[in-house]
């Protein structure tokens, strides 16, 4: 049914088929209307010559005087056989005079009843009262008798099964002393030759109509089809045929389609569009070909450039005075921003980021000779200003794509915390203090690395404090723009420090970058996102682990080191070392939940106490909150829980806690 609807060759002689079927309809209705007109005006003409010739017979002053007598009247007789032979003549069915009531015009009295032999009527006898037909009648009754009308016409031309088709003229009877109406005479005349005409006529025009679709039908066979149809069905063979083999003709269309302009035309198309189809697939074979090569290299390009910065965190796992944490997420396959921390010796620590002007595989490659200028120049000394000037120099000495890269270059003294830096047009660092407090640092900046040949840097110091921690990043932070084409900016690094709380370098940055992710919502990222947050824990006596057993011996390691340097007599010793193991295991087993995380350890002498402080960033715990276990219970009786802390608080001499900067801060204090 479905290939029916939306075959061709259906749709043209469904539309001729209901073309002739309107033109036929058409012609039919108003053939039928002015067919029927014509002859009923035909038939009232003839209505009312017969009923003027029946008013010559009757003389209406004597119709009451009939009425009286009762038709016993010679002249009544005379005229009533008149009126039967003219209505026999004269084809009509009945000829009637009736007496109307002038009170309601509802009924009347029959004066003359004259019907056809072959009428099937019988006639009224004289003065018989009958009903007024209908309405319609009633007002033609009320116009003749006192509006003056001089003729009606009522038509019935519908067949029914009370009547045959009729037409009946109305005219008055008006006496000649006073002119006034005396009686209606009816005659009516039948219309069944009407009928028989109209139902010829549309037999006529019905049989035109199938006989002019069978002509069309076949002017279609012969002459459509051949010209219109084969040549549109070729063509829509071919588009079929190109669509799943996507290969060249045996012969092109035009040379098999006939001359008719729009469809040689539209041959002259199909060939077309297979030839630059054919040339096009070519075409974007190869360039797909080249960009699959393109994307591998980019994948290998992305590969050596992820591999070419540092990955492994905690990058210095032995150096106990500061911690550090990275991530670049590169806006394409490859990107231009980097960074960069080594040791330059056993007391300082050499910190990059920067970004190279531009994306993709030209900003990769400058990236990486810079990064490389910049170690190898530092690993030789000097400061780092010195180390900006150099670099800079040597990447303009050939440099002719013009490009140019950002760069903050710090050197750390890790003993100290003090911190030499130059920067080469870069974002401001941001210092997190221990106490809370962030402070943008902003001081004056020099020309990006490869801008101009001679610049000169200058070397600025800061200094990190115990547990400050220093943030440094890109551009693509700041300017990280959401649908509405708003920016994170400094504003928004700055609160999100704030409400992450002074934690580990490695959830610093991760909470960046999703505080980074949730601003910018469903927008696209255009730049290169870089962080690195590096926390100084300063020198000597802090140990950061891993929260695990498997630290424990480090731990017990870092404690016997300082207790015995500071020649804590044994039974100090074994006394701290328990208490130290319970807090350990207290962390590494609870604080973390099911991840991993850190702890950071720090002992101090502080006049004849030892001071040791337990730090770690899980959940938010007050072990000191929770009430002594009853030792003098059984095993068996007591609540599991809590007896490690209170072996601590009873072999130290004091014991304090404190949530500082999102960390749980546990004091021990032993007097020696």
């Amino acid at each position: 049914m479905k290939k029916i609807k939306y075959n061709l060759t259906f749709n043209i002689i469904g539309a001729l088929m209901l073309l002739l079927v309107l033109f036929g309809s058409s012609v039919g209705v108003i053939g039928y209307s002015k067919f029927t007109e014509s002859l009923t005006k035909e038939y009232n003409d003839s209505a009312f010559r017969t009923a003027d010739t029946a008013a010559t017979l009757i003389k209406a002053d004597n119709i009451q005087l009939y009425l009286e007598q009762n038709g016993e009247n010679e002249e009544y007789k005379t005229t009533l056989d008149y009126l039967n032979v003219l209505c026999e003549k004269q084809g009509v069915t009945i000829i009637y005079v009736i007496d109307v009531n002038r009170d309601d015009y509802k009924t009347f009295r029959s004066v003359f009843n004259c019907v056809s032999s072959d009428s099937g009527y019988t006639p009224w006898a004289i003065g018989v009262e009958k009903n007024t037909t209908n309405e319609e009648y009633r007002r033609i009754y009320i116009d003749i008798y006192e509006n003056g009308l001089e003729k009606a016409t009522v038509v019935r031309s519908k067949v029914s099964t009370s009547a045959v088709p009729h037409i009946t003229s109305l005219i008055p009877l008006k006496g000649e002393e006073d002119g006034a109406v005396k009686a209606i005479l009816c005659v009516q005349r039948p219309m069944d030759h009407l009928v028989q005409g109209r139902r010829s006529y549309m037999y006529l025009v019905g049989t035109l109509t199938i006989v002019m679709f069978l002509v069309t039908s076949v002017i279609y066979a012969v002459f459509t089809k051949k010209y219109f149809i084969n040549p549109l069905r070729r063509i829509t063979d071919e588009a079929g045929r190109f669509a799943e083999e996507n290969s060249i003709p045996g012969d092109w269309m035009d040379k098999k389609i006939g001359k008719i302009g729009e469809i040689s035309a539209l041959a002259r198309s199909i060939d077309s569009m297979e030839k630059d189809t054919i040339k096009y697939i070519g075409n974007l074979t190869a360039a797909t070909a080249e960009k699959e090569r393109m994307g591998a290299e980019l994948g290998v390009a992305s590969m050596i450039q992820q591999g070419n910065l540092p990955t492994v965190f905690p990058p210095f796992p032995d150096k106990t005075e500061f911690d550090l944490y990275a991530m670049m997420t590169p806006a394409k396959e490859v990107g231009g921003d980097f960074y960069d921390f080594f040791l330059i010796d056993d007391g300082h620590l050499g910190v990059v980021i920067a970004d190279v002007s531009g994306k993709g595989v030209p900003a990769a490659l400058f990236m990486m000779v810079s990064r490389i200028l910049i170690k190898e120049r530092a690993m030789m000394g000097g400061t780092p200003g010195e180390i900006m000037e150099f670099v800079n120099n040597r990447i303009c000495e050939n440099n002719p794509a013009d490009m140019f890269v950002t760069v903050w270059f710090g050197i750390l003294d890790i003993k100290t915390g003090v911190i030499i830096s130059a920067n080469a047009g870069h974002e401001d660092p941001i210092i997190y203090r221990h106490n809370a407090a962030v402070d943008v640092i902003k001081y004056k900046h020099g020309m990006p690395v490869g801008a101009i040949e001679g610049a000169k840097y200058s070397n600025f110091e800061m200094t990190l404090g115990k547990g400050d921690m220093l943030f440094l990043y890109t551009d693509g932070v700041t300017e990280a723009t959401d649908t509405s084409e708003k920016m994170f900016t400094v504003n928004g690094i700055t609160k999100t420090l704030e409400d992450t709380g002074l934690l580990e370098p490695r959830k610093i940055v991760e909470s960046m970058q999703s505080a980074i992710s949730d601003f910018v919502g469903e927008a696209p990222q255009f730049d290169d996102i870089t962080m690195i947050s590096l926390k100084f824990s300063g020198a000597g006596n802090t140990l950061r682990v891993e929260a695990t057993d498997d630290n424990m011996e480090k731990v017990m390691g870092f404690i016997d080191g300082f207790l015995d340097s500071e020649k804590a007599s044994a039974k100090t010793k074994m006394q701290l070392e328990t208490a130290v193991e319970e807090i350990f295991v207290n962390i590494s087993h609870y604080a973390y939940g099911q991840e991993t995380g850190f702890a950071e350890i720090s002992i101090s002498k502080e006049g004849e106490n030892i001071v040791i402080t337990f730090a770690d960033s899980g959940m938010k715990y007050d072990p000191l909150a929770k009430d002594d276990p009853d030792i003098t219970l059984s095993a068996e009786e007591r609540n599991i829980g809590g007896l490690g802390i209170f072996m601590a608080k009873k072999l130290s001499d004091d014991m304090k806690y404190e949530y500082k900067n999102g960390m749980n801060m546990l004091t021990l204090v032993k007097k020696i």
